[in-house]
């Protein structure tokens, strides 16, 4: 099914996903941000113009700006695709936006397909650790020095796995630990330096032996196929989503639209 798509947000992200667009041979029918001046397909508002012919819009935005964005797109009937992070104190909000608009929504922390297989191993991994008390879990991640949130939401996303995966482990410490580490607890931590795109580390020690399992971003554009990916998806859906999913859509039913 051919869609079009509108990109919330021109920034970097925005600029990726435009390029992923083209590679995929979807048209952007739109591109919606008040730091651009209005011209061709370009526009600086959410509106009946900008949403004329759109079936899908992408948001990468700012967490602030998030619900008020998928207020407007909605009363366009638009469905939505939200790559924004850091605004899940509002998702009872978001999932009623699209429940009373008859609308489809979708979120993820990370929309890049590398890290969803990532999160699955992890998930798998941890269960079987959870056999094993001798190896005692822990994670690190690396992102560039403009990051603004620490841990980031992939973190979160792995740590949360870990914790539910392994029975012995009841709560995540992120950032510095000023004492000794108790038994329950999992350390997370973040390191913010250079120009790393993102690098995401679970590893399992032992007297014996250290497994650790690994993901490296090389770039946006991963997040980027993602997001266009899980435009394809949505594509005439109706209701609210995780990336999980579309992930268990794909991976089940070898479903990807």
């Amino acid at each position: 099914m051919a869609i079009k798509i509108a990109i919330i947000g021109y920034g970097k992200m925005g600029c990726e996903i435009e390029k992923a667009a083209k590679d995929r041979n979807i048209t952007v029918q739109a591109i919606i941000d008040p730091a651009q001046e209005k011209c061709g397909k370009f526009f600086t508002e959410i509106s009946a113009e900008s949403m004329k012919d759109v079936d899908v819009c992408i948001d990468f935005t700012a967490p602030a700006v998030v619900l008020e964005n998928v207020k407007k797109i909605a009363e366009h009937k638009k469905n939505i695709v939200i790559g924004t992070t850091g605004w899940y104190d509002k998702i009872d909000e978001v999932k009623a936006i699209a429940e009373k608009n008859d609308i489809g929504i979708i979120y993820a922390q990370n929309f890049s397909i590398g890290v969803n297989l990532f999160f699955k191993i992890i998930e798998n991994a941890s269960l079987l650790f959870d056999k094993f008390s001798e190896y005692d879990p822990y994670l690190y991640e690396l992102h560039h020095n403009q990051k603004l949130d620490s841990p980031s939401g992939t973190g979160k996303k792995l740590g949360e796995l870990v914790l539910a995966g392994i029975d012995r482990k009841s709560k995540a410490e992120y950032g510095v630990v000023d004492r000794k580490i108790n038994p329950e607890e999992l350390h997370v931590a973040s390191i913010r330096a250079g120009n790393f795109p993102g690098t995401h580390v679970v590893g399992f020690d032992s007297k014996a032996d250290t497994i650790e399992l690994k993901h490296t971003a090389r770039g946006r554009a991963g997040f980027a196929v993602g997001a266009v990916s899980a435009s394809e998806w949505m594509a005439g859906k109706k209701g609210f989503y995780s990336m999980d999913d579309m992930m268990k859509s794909i991976l089940e039913c070898g479903n990807n639209g």
